[in-house]
């Protein structure tokens, strides 16, 4: 696991490995961590929604919609569509956040 890139959950101080290539949300799921909601990983939800604090990264396609280019530029970015280049610090958000954003979803498509 020499290659692998150390990911840290600022807040709640969980430390993971991510191999190169790998999503970081896919590396938190094999090593059992819940450190965000979970939905379609394939970057449309917007659930696994993280601001990543330095490290560097690559970014595959993002809903726009739940990650506008402004947001992006801040750091914000869905877990299942980073893939780390270094080590990254990261911070989820909170679950209420997440749950809250989770409910006006399913209003909105609901209607």
């Amino acid at each position: 696991m020499s290659d692998a890139f150390e990911i840290t959950e600022q807040c709640s101080g969980n430390r993971f490995h991510c191999e190169p290539g790998q999503s970081v949300l896919k590396a938190m799921e094999q090593q059992g961590l819940k450190c965000v909601p979970v939905g379609c990983r394939g970057g449309g939800c917007g659930f696994c929604k993280v601001t990543v604090l330095s490290g560097d990264y690559e970014c595959g396609k993002m809903s726009r919609v739940h990650v506008p280019p402004e947001s992006r530029a801040c750091g914000e970015v869905l877990a299942c569509r980073i893939y780390p280049l270094s080590d990254l610090t990261i911070e989820c958000r909170p679950r209420e956040v997440a749950e809250t954003a989770t409910q006006q979803t399913t209003t909105k498509s609901m209607r």
